[in-house]
């Protein structure tokens, strides 16, 4: 489960930003800061995985916090979730290397989207060496399959979080439920998601009937069992 320390002087936006982020059950907040510099002192003795700043904030503004951070060679990863959405500004963030940028006021789906980034930056880069396909998903997601449009109603972010998971299950499979645990989604709507990706070729289905029960259908990449 990946750590995360929020950084946000609106304390509405700062619930806002903790209860998006538990919604994700691969994510826990460890801290929340109202100010730069409590942040500071304590992320240069505390590890975090992820840090979600604001910019405008007293004593010490987004900006001034994160170049501290990298001064300190303290390499947790950031999204901004900012109304500073001047070009200047926006610009000089990318350039210190933030995962996203989200302008205020922002969407559950967008906050999502930049948790699903984060995740696919942390997974591309976890091994001794990248592989075209992780770069590809990293920086061109929605290119790296254009012949399979998502089609409406489906979120390529609730996509994205079944993926993760599947990435992890066992050769035989993941029913329904155990996805449904591991994502924090409904049964229902990983039913859905999973006929999608069967229906597109890329997740296989099988029944199990070695339950002692009921049968259950089981899901899996291809090529896992």
């Amino acid at each position: 489960m990946y750590q995360v320390v929020i950084v946000e002087d609106d304390p509405m936006v700062s619930l806002l930003d903790k209860t998006f982020t538990e919604k994700d059950p691969r994510f826990t907040v460890i801290q929340t800061f109202s100010e730069g510099r409590s942040a500071l002192e304590w992320l240069s003795c505390h590890p975090a995985d992820l840090l979600i700043l604001d910019v405008y904030m007293p004593l010490l503004t987004g900006m001034e916090l994160l170049h501290e951070l990298r001064a300190r060679e303290i390499e947790s990863d950031v999204i901004m979730v900012t109304a500073a959405n001047d070009a200047k500004t926006v610009d000089a963030l990318l350039k210190l290397g933030v995962v996203d940028y989200l302008v205020k006021p922002f969407t559950w789906e967008r906050f999502q989207q930049a948790l699903d980034t984060f995740c696919r930056h942390r997974q591309a880069v976890a091994g001794e060496a990248v592989s075209q396909d992780a770069l590809d998903q990293l920086f061109a997601p929605s290119a790296s399959s254009p012949e399979h449009p998502v089609p409406k109603g489906v979120q390529e972010s609730t996509l994205e979080r079944i993926r993760t998971c599947l990435r992890t299950a066992p050769p035989q499979g993941l029913p329904s439920e155990s996805i449904s645990r591991q994502t924090g989604l409904s049964v229902v709507t990983v039913r859905r998601y999973m006929n999608y990706l069967v229906e597109r070729g890329e997740v296989v289905s099988s029944v199990n009937y070695d339950t002692g029960g009921r049968p259950c259908r089981l899901y899996r990449y291809p090529g896992l069992a």
